[in-house]
């Protein structure tokens, strides 16, 4: 399975030939909420359109066959601008159930945004890892070797682009940190924020002195790369849903993922190990509890939900 590339972001309502459903950037998507019979599901804006909606569409298709009352013309598969958007969909009813990163959901059930339903699996298990890395050979060996370095991370509220990497650097360092993710305001080194494979590939190539990336992200440069520091335990994305959906339209959406085949896994083609296989490849019913160790690194590094603003 290929690992997460770039998203390229797209303007606009798109489809796709063979894709359940309109798949479009958030800020267009829209209409009824589950609860009166349509369904909208956000993509987390972590790879390029047209691969997510290869990726998706068996996932769409699930929904259809398998929740009643909705039917293809009842479906939307949109794009997320952003986490702190697809938290704003959900607890508006606008959006009914999405994928997102640990800390975006941890936050949005803190502030009953959003409820946490299911954990996902993937690369052979429910946890991964953060890394900071630096090109090969570079002089940064550790974090206190990053002041004043230009620093790529993710998406400013990743867990393992961004927040984790921060963290690393306020215990092993006594760097200041910037003021909030997503801005250089008060931080001892030039930190900017881009999606995790840009991040990685920045930092293979030199662009800049050192990334903030997941450990797929990671890999994908291994060869090019130093790990400057590392953090495991982190645990997978949750899929969330909005908590103006009933407890039975949770629980419909609930069993549509865990008592699905393989084959929902296995993208447009219906071929495993292809390059449309969705990132994921099992889920399992989970809560709040399983990501508030993310929540924790958080507010250690001094951040709450008034980052989404």
């Amino acid at each position: 399975m290929e690992s997460r590339r770039n998203f390229l972001k797209a303007a606009g309502a798109a489809t796709t030939a063979g894709m359940v459903g309109a798949a479009g950037c958030l800020g267009s998507f829209g209409g009824d909420p589950y609860v009166d019979g349509q369904m909208t599901f956000l993509m987390s804006p972590t790879e390029p359109q047209d691969q997510m909606k290869a990726q998706y569409e068996p996932i769409g298709e699930r929904f259809v066959d398998h929740i009643d009352p909705i039917g293809e013309d009842d479906l939307q598969m949109s794009y997320s601008e952003d986490y702190g958007a697809t938290l704003e969909g959900l607890d508006s009813g606008n959006a009914d159930v999405a994928e997102t990163g640990p800390f975006a959901a941890a936050l949005g059930v803190n502030s009953d945004k959003v409820d946490i339903v299911l954990q996902r699996k993937a690369y052979g298990g429910w946890e991964y890892s953060s890394f900071i890395v630096a090109p090969k050979g570079s002089d940064i060996e550790e974090p206190s070797d990053l002041e004043g370095a230009d620093i790529a991370f993710a998406d400013a509220l990743s867990a393992s682009g961004s927040l984790y990497p921060l963290s690393m650097i306020k215990e092993e360092t006594d760097l200041s940190l910037p003021e909030e993710p997503g801005s250089a305001t008060g931080a001892d080194f030039n930190p900017q924020w881009t999606t995790h494979i840009e991040a990685s590939n920045a930092a293979a190539d030199g662009t800049v002195d050192a990334a903030g990336v997941g450990d797929f992200a990671y890999f994908t440069n291994e060869d090019e790369l130093q790990v400057v520091a590392e953090r495991s335990g982190i645990p997978r994305a949750p899929i969330v849903v909005s908590p103006e959906l009933s407890d039975d339209e949770k629980e419909n959406i609930v069993t549509a993922f865990t008592e699905a085949p393989d084959e929902m896994y296995y993208g447009a083609d219906g071929e495993a190990d292809t390059d449309d296989d969705v990132w994921f490849d099992d889920v399992r019913e989970r809560g709040v509890d399983t990501y508030q160790p993310v929540v924790d690194t958080a507010e250690n590094l001094g951040y709450g939900e008034e980052i989404f603003g």
